[in-house]
């Protein structure tokens, strides 16, 4: 997240799943004594596809082992949130 803030990326946002499972068929879930570290991630950007493209390669170096899509998206809304002076942020 904080390597797509850096490359100015227009947002993203991460969903940590409470359970789900992969190849091996092994289901991952959150258990309330046990801290699991391989529970799904899924990372959402909205950006152009160009700026995706560019990032990728990147991508491609951090994921040891995962699942990257690609999904068209058509925005119907965008309004950002007003800080108290009256700007966007």
């Amino acid at each position: 997240l904080e390597h797509m803030r850096k490359k100015g990326l227009a947002g993203a946002t991460v969903l940590r799943g409470v359970a789900g499972f992969g190849a091996s068929s092994v289901v991952h879930t959150e258990k309330v004594l046990r801290l699991s570290l391989d529970l799904p991630l899924i990372i959402e950007v909205v950006e152009t596809e160009e700026a995706i493209q560019a990032i990728l390669p990147d991508l491609d170096e951090m994921i040891g082992g995962g699942l990257i899509t690609l999904e068209r998206a058509r925005v119907i809304l965008y309004r950002p949130a007003a800080v108290e002076d009256g700007r966007s942020r």
